[in-house]
């Protein structure tokens, strides 16, 4: 779950423009989430063998990275809803965040 907030929020592959290079390659290159900056987690099981193979076992490998980012971004987005912001991009990075609200008041006030 800490892998798909950072995907929300931080998380952004940049290329170089005329060559193609990739530019944010490892974790250096971006803001990763650490312990203290990610709420604490409860988990739960729900242990229902699946039909389709012999042992009855599902891959869930990657369960809290694919459900964390659509989640954050459309709980951003509804947070935002009254300003007029429909859609985000992610990263969410501050920087942008400040942008689309700007962006947003700035039309709300022409």
């Amino acid at each position: 779950m800490a892998q798909g907030i950072g995907q929300a929020f931080a998380e952004h592959l940049v290329y170089d423009r005329s060559s193609g290079q990739l530019l944010s390659g490892s974790l250096m290159d971006y803001g990763l989430p650490r312990a203290d900056e990610v709420p604490s987690f409860e988990t739960d099981e729900n242990p229902v063998p699946t039909k389709t193979n012999p042992l009855g076992v599902k891959g869930a490998g990657e369960a809290g990275a694919i459900g964390a980012p659509p989640a954050l971004v459309n709980a951003v987005v509804d947070a935002l809803g009254e300003l007029g912001i429909e859609h985000l991009d992610m990263p969410l990075t501050p920087e942008r965040l400040w942008q689309a609200i700007q962006t947003a008041e700035r039309r709300a006030a022409a």
